[in-house]
């Protein structure tokens, strides 16, 4: 058995935050040693390794992971620890993660108060103070992945799809996200689907949208899961059923004011475990998870009797 050490294995991502990573990390870095904060640091060098990275410190028996990055990051690092934890048979409670905000878009720290200035993180991060975060296991036909956030069918995934695109062909601008929210908002097509919350068939029909969540923060604000709490032990997620544009976009400021649950053309769930089942081969749609697209339809979301510690500025 691997010894339990006591650096915070720190795994940064050069390419987070269009390029001004090592500008924002190198002081933060400096500032955690003065404060006498332990830390190993590596890098990544491609997609994925993030998640290889955090399994492989797992094995050599760390237990303190720091990610440096974005959504993107801490998602992956979720998947290295959890996954190891499942076929290790470890339980996740021994592992304590946290984020160093440099990624062009980070939802997950606001479900937790920790504020984008990579400073006054590392003092958050040299006080200690954590919370019991839900573990939410996602299930495809043919793999099995972790969700830290919130994740999307339909509209969120094909969102996603294109940013994460326009990422790698090297843009890094803000409007990315909006362009590629208003070109959806327009060409998305509608599948049809089977959605059930704690096995009790709840929808059927088509639909243009559905996003589930264990947090509730998106797209740099949105609040789509609006009553998500990362530690509340309940999944939240709306189902947006096949209607007009026209009546569609007089919804949309409730994203933005915390109030997607009391609409009447947005069907809102909570509970412990979602499935959804496509009713037809073109209805296979693709899955994002933290902003990373992950599998295709048909999909479990299922919360674990599990928790993780997370940073929090609570």
């Amino acid at each position: 058995m691997a010894i339990k050490r006591k650096e915070w294995y720190t795994i940064v991502n050069p390419h987070a935050g269009s390029g001004k990573t090592m500008s924002k990390w190198v002081p933060a870095e400096e500032h955690l040693k003065k404060l006498g904060v332990p830390i190993h640091t590596v890098y990544t060098t491609h997609k994925h390794h993030a998640a290889e990275l955090a399994a492989a410190a797992a094995r050599m028996g760390y237990r303190k992971i720091l990610a440096v990055g974005g959504d993107g990051s801490i998602h992956e690092v979720f998947e290295g620890v959890l996954s190891w934890c499942e076929s290790s048979g470890v339980n996740p409670q021994e592992f304590y993660l946290a984020l160093v905000p440099i990624g062009s878009g980070n939802d997950w720290i606001k479900s937790f108060n920790i504020p984008r200035d990579t400073i006054k993180t590392a003092d958050i991060l040299a006080k200690g103070h954590f919370v019991q975060e839900d573990v939410v296991r996602v299930k495809f036909a043919d793999s099995v992945s972790y969700m830290a956030n919130i994740g999307g069918i339909g509209f969120d995934s094909h969102v996603c799809e294109k940013v994460n695109f326009s990422k790698e062909q090297g843009k890094r601008k803000a409007r990315i996200y909006l362009h590629a929210l208003l070109n959806n908002l327009f060409t998305i097509k509608p599948f049809n689907v089977e959605f059930y919350t704690d096995d009790t068939l709840v929808y059927k029909g088509p639909v243009l949208d559905i996003a589930f969540g264990n947090g509730s923060y998106c797209g740099g604000g949105m609040q789509q899961c609006c009553l998500a709490d990362p530690t509340d032990g309940i999944l939240d997620a709306i189902i947006v059923p096949k209607i007009a544009i026209s009546k569609l976009l007089p919804e949309l400021p409730r994203i933005y004011n915390k109030s997607v649950n009391e609409s009447k053309r947005i069907i809102y769930q909570r509970g412990k475990k979602f499935k959804i089942i496509p009713l037809n081969k073109a209805s296979e749609d693709i899955v994002e998870l933290d902003g990373e697209i992950e599998g295709r339809l048909p999909v479990e979301i299922e919360l674990l009797p599990y928790h993780i510690n997370v940073l929090s500025n609570k």
